[in-house]
């Protein structure tokens, strides 16, 4: 439990480094709303940014578990969750750096 009242803005790096993952075989429950009327799997990355915190996100489309690893550097980007007919619904998520000389 937090005790304290005051909050403070900081901004925090989009690169980072897998320090866990997995497969979602499963839909989330409301209020998830999935892509697609079937669900799809899609991976789940635990990533460890440069300033020591691990967030918890959803892989790109098109890149699942077979193009994870531990300690490979992703990078945060803004894809479209679904449409509907009051807009776009958007949502980040962690896509692999295609260049592993890339740092985190």
């Amino acid at each position: 439990m937090c005790e304290g009242v005051g909050f403070e803005s900081v901004e925090l790096g989009r690169r980072g480094r897998v320090w866990s993952y997995t497969d979602a075989q499963y839909q989330p429950p409301p209020p998830y709303i999935p892509a697609h009327e079937v669900h799809v799997p899609f991976a789940l990355a635990a990533v460890e940014l440069p300033e020591g915190l691990v967030v918890l996100g959803q892989v790109a489309d098109g890149f699942g578990v077979a193009e994870l690893s531990v300690g490979a550097v992703v990078e945060l980007v803004v894809e479209t969750l679904y449409a509907d007919e009051s807009g776009e619904r958007t949502i980040w998520r962690w896509k692999p750096v295609v260049d592993e000389g890339a740092s985190a």
